[in-house]
């Protein structure tokens, strides 16, 4: 996948992540949480498994795959049942903080230390997600677990390039991670004693969870982390709660808000900020990068 089409699929997750806050905050009125991220992911792997069965490197990337799953779990698990306690806009802010756990990552296990661009870029997203999302009005039960959401979403999003980079098969990486997290999810909610009783408008919404942001998504993701640097990757996601207000604004029938429009305008800001970094400026001045 060449770079200009990974970019844009990572602008494609961060559009269909976004339009699913709304949906499932509703969808978890037929639904419990935990049963919902074990279906949503247990179908996922079933629409995958007749492509990635039929690969030669099926019964690879085991490892991999287990660690990616870990990472899922407890990132859906706290996302979505921190929704059950706190706002969709809490969520979507708090969710937002990986843009800062990224790079704080990488400097502490990885020990590459990020550029100081990268670190304005990601202070300039976040204060984008809170102008955008409204800030934390009240914490609760539902915040704090939900911190867990964007600690692991950072964490999934440097583990993926470490494998897709080391030139793993993505579509088995995929479904190995999606089945793992599934059975992970479902053990927990059978351990715990949750229902696995779903409402009819609920299981429309898991269907759909499972084919487009979950199938469909995570394996573009995978692609295009081959060729995309993980501090930009995390720069475009942060642009999922962009899309989640305007999903919210058209179809969710929420009023337009002017301070959330600044926010979003502040991301795509913090995204043009981290390219236009890398831009030689020598080579600017003799036409060979910037116009006349």
């Amino acid at each position: 996948m060449s770079r200009p089409w990974a970019e844009l699929s990572l602008v494609y997750c961060a559009a269909v992540w976004g339009a699913t806050f709304f949906m499932v905050k509703d969808a978890l009125a037929g639904v419990d949480p935990v049963a919902l991220v074990a279906l949503r992911f247990l179908l996922s792997a079933l629409l995958l498994a007749p492509f990635a069965l039929s690969r030669p490197s099926r019964a690879k990337h085991l490892k991999e795959s287990a660690i990616l799953a870990v990472l899922l779990f407890l990132l859906y698990v706290s996302q979505t049942v921190g929704l059950v306690y706190t706002s969709a806009s809490n969520s979507g802010f708090i969710t937002g903080l990986f843009v800062i756990f990224v790079p704080l990552f990488l400097l502490i296990f990885l020990g590459r230390p990020p550029t100081r661009v990268q670190w304005a870029s990601s202070a300039l997203a976040l204060a984008g997600l809170w102008l955008l999302t409204g800030g934390i009005r009240s914490a609760n039960f539902g915040d704090a677990i939900t911190l867990i959401a964007a600690a692991t979403y950072a964490a999934h999003l440097l583990a993926t390039d470490r494998y897709v980079r080391a030139d793993a098969d993505a579509l088995v990486l995929a479904f190995h991670q999606f089945w793992m997290t599934g059975v992970l999810a479902a053990l927990y909610a059978a351990a715990s004693g949750r229902s696995f009783a779903v409402a009819r408008p609920a299981a429309a919404t898991i269907v759909f969870l499972a084919g487009v942001p979950t199938l469909s998504a995570f394996f573009l993701q995978m692609r295009a982390q081959k060729t995309v640097p993980p501090v930009k990757v995390s720069l475009i996601f942060s642009l999922e709660p962009v899309f989640a207000a305007a999903f919210a604004w058209t179809m969710g029938g929420e009023t337009f808000a002017p301070a959330r429009a600044a926010g979003g305008g502040l991301i795509v800001a913090a995204m043009m900020a981290g390219e236009l970094s890398k831009l030689d400026l020598l080579k600017g001045r003799k036409k060979e990068i910037l116009p006349s």
